[in-house]
């Protein structure tokens, strides 16, 4: 198996944390897993100006205990000027909104992008490997997963049945 190479949303180490509580046990493990797997010689993307890195460390605690996301916290931490490991994307901020930038691809119609999911779909697109968004249970995603594709952004789903439901449920479906 090819080692990953993945931009990983907040959600997956705060999922693999038992932080998130909609997650089922088999989510929390499954994200434990696919951290586990970039650890393991797997690649992550991250922006060049730091808003990834800045919400992991919002959102984690790299030397508090020893939980699947804060293990991968300590892990960014320790490689994150290794390019071996760890990839800079450069990307540009809007002048005069941080949290908007030049690589993201428009929105299809119909789809907003939250501030906070943008430097991960920003991250994606202007990289020339397009590096898939490793994404727990923010169903929103599940509902731009073909959008995004065609902006040859892709989401690899860590727990897709979930996701599906709660987007289903979300939707009123």
């Amino acid at each position: 198996m090819t080692p990953p190479r993945r931009v990983v949303d907040t959600n997956v180490p705060v999922t693999a944390n038992g932080a998130h509580e909609d997650a089922s046990v088999d989510c929390v493990a499954a994200c434990g897993r696919a951290l586990q797997q970039v650890m393991d010689g797997g690649h992550l993307f991250v922006d060049s100006v730091g808003s990834i890195a800045a919400e992991y460390r919002n959102n984690l605690a790299a030397f508090r205990d020893v939980r699947p996301g804060n293990v991968f916290l300590k892990w960014f931490l320790t490689n994150e000027w290794n390019p071996a490991r760890v990839t800079h994307v450069t990307v540009s901020p809007r002048e005069g909104h941080p949290q908007e930038f030049l690589e993201l691809p428009a929105p299809p119609d119909g789809i907003h992008y939250d501030p906070s999911d943008r430097i991960f779909l920003a991250v994606s697109a202007s990289h020339p490997e397009h590096p898939p968004v490793l994404q727990a249970l923010d169903s929103k995603w599940w509902g731009w997963r073909e959008a995004l594709e065609a902006a040859e952004v892709t989401v690899h789903f860590v727990c897709p049945e979930e996701i599906a439901q709660k987007h289903a449920a979300k939707m009123g479906r």
